[in-house]
């Protein structure tokens, strides 16, 4: 798939598990340069809060949540990238770096406030890693590569990481048999998981996507098959809930207001994305009128 529509889903996906535990930008402008991070994060110290009207801890982020523990850069790539691609993702994070000084008044930030560099790739080569001369670190699982400590970058291998609840989110964002399996092992958690939950609205949110063509090279064959199901069980479960409000205020009432509800949650998110309003209303069942007054919204 082309790089910018997989930038736009990793970057949903990381804000989601993200913005409980600090300040996620999107898209992040680095001032004084034409430069944009895909994400920037900010820990605000909390460990715990929530995402998409879920309760979640920090350690619900396995891998994740460990690197969270100071400001950085987050850079995903679907594929292997280039040896010009790690440059400019360190350029960008020395740049960031030397923003972050410059707002501290500093002539220097301590080596352990400066920000890091997260290269989330969902595949690698080993003359990249090679290149970059990277080693291991014994707190990180394997698939985590550390560049020189000096420029605060590490490359994730994503394709690489074991099969472990710690690597789950990461997984999500890897491609073929690993993003395949890593739905499955979503669908596999328990319904009142919040991890299952978001996974499964985001997943659902990109297979409609797919299904009004703006993302048809998204994923390869293999993966089809498990972003349909894990749609299939969204909507069941929407349906579950809807049941659920529906003995509070009515059966049959109740159900369309449990899956309205989610069905304006992915609106949203499309429209964010700058998607047309007819085709934002075939992929969730809204009408116009509705995703026009969720557009007012934003």
């Amino acid at each position: 798939m082309t790089r910018t529509n997989f930038d736009q889903m990793s970057k949903q996906y990381l804000e989601e598990f993200l913005s409980p535990f600090g300040t996620v930008r999107r898209q992040y402008e680095v001032p004084g340069e034409a430069k944009f991070i895909d994400v920037w994060f900010v820990p605000d110290g909390v460990t715990g809060g929530m995402a998409n009207g879920r309760s979640l801890t920090i350690d619900d982020l396995g891998l994740l949540g460990q690197m969270l523990q100071k400001p950085c850069v987050f850079e995903p790539y679907r594929n292997i990238p280039s040896r010009t691609d790690v440059r400019v993702s360190v350029m960008k994070l020395v740049w960031v770096q030397e923003d972050e000084r410059r707002k501290a008044n500093k002539d220097e930030l301590p080596e352990d406030d400066q920000p890091v560099l997260w290269i989330l790739a969902a595949t690698t080569s080993k003359p990249l890693l090679r290149a970059a001369n990277v080693v291991t670190h014994p707190d990180f699982p394997s698939g985590v590569y550390f560049v020189a400590d000096i420029f605060k970058t590490a490359i994730v291998a994503i394709d690489q990481l074991p099969v472990v609840p710690e690597t789950l989110l990461l997984r999500v964002l890897g491609r073929g048999a690993t993003q395949k399996r890593a739905i499955e092992e979503a669908l596999a958690l328990p319904i009142d998981r919040p991890q299952r939950k978001i996974i499964l609205q985001l997943v659902a949110s990109w297979k409609i996507r797919m299904d009004i063509g703006e993302l048809v090279d998204f994923v390869e064959q293999e993966e089809i098959m498990a972003f349909t199901e894990a749609f299939l069980a969204w909507e069941q479960e929407t349906e579950g809930k809807g049941r659920k409000e529906g003995r509070r205020e009515g059966r049959k009432e109740g159900r369309k207001e449990g899956q309205k509800g989610e069905r304006e949650s992915i609106a949203l998110n499309l429209l964010r994305q700058g998607f047309p309003l007819e085709a934002i209303a075939q992929a969730t069942s809204l009408t116009i009128d509705q995703v026009q007054v969720l557009q007012r919204s934003l």
